[in-house]
């Protein structure tokens, strides 16, 4: 039996962790346990395909039956928003996936860019903890992927962007892919300046 309240879900495959296996195993659980699901992916930010907004929704039934319903039911859904789905993108990832030196490529590629990401919320969360900055921060370790919510309020957040220029959305939220070695003891100092001193 799946702990489905304690399996995470990655949209993202391989940002996560770095091995497409790993991140995949929640989606395998589920199937395993014999539920039925849907699953959306996207391919938009792990292979660099942002302007064409690729992904798939994969659906799991139980019977051919429940698939044939849910397949009519997903084309009134889909037909009055577009006649034929964009292609470019797609090609692009099936070209990659279907080529063993691509992929294998692609992997490589994914795994550093995730080993990149965790190594920035290390720092983030080094630089805060050598600054003595109030709170527990190690939520910024503990989440996955390329976003962090920092728990930061609307009221530091614009501290943040009057006093150090740092743009984020107004909940806290922030690109962790975004960060360099060199931009982590900015906003670390801003972070820090947010939580003393903004009220």
């Amino acid at each position: 039996m799946v702990d489905h309240e304690h399996t995470r879900i990655y949209v993202y495959y391989g940002f996560a962790s770095g091995s497409l296996d790993k991140d995949a195993q929640p989606v395998r659980s589920f199937v395993a346990d014999g539920g039925e699901l849907l699953v959306a992916q996207s391919y938009a930010k792990n292979m660099g395909l942002y302007g064409e907004r690729v992904g798939a929704l994969s659906i799991v039934c139980k019977s051919a039956d429940v698939a044939s319903k849910v397949e009519s039911q997903l084309k009134l859904v889909i037909r009055p928003m577009y006649s034929n789905p964009p292609i470019h993108g797609a090609t692009i990832v099936a070209a990659v996936l279907k080529d063993s030196d691509l992929f294998n490529e692609w992997t490589i590629e994914l795994k550093e860019m995730a080993d990149r990401i965790i190594s920035m919320r290390q720092q983030l969360f080094d630089a805060l903890h050598a600054r003595g900055t109030p709170g527990d921060w190690s939520h910024i370790i503990k989440q996955i992927g390329m976003f962090t919510f920092t728990g930061l309020n609307s009221e530091q957040v614009s501290f943040m962007t009057r006093e150090y220029h740092i743009y984020m959305t107004s909940d806290g939220r922030i690109s962790m892919a975004g960060l360099s070695s060199k931009t982590v003891p900015h906003l670390a100092d801003a972070i820090h300046a947010a939580v003393t001193k903004a009220v």
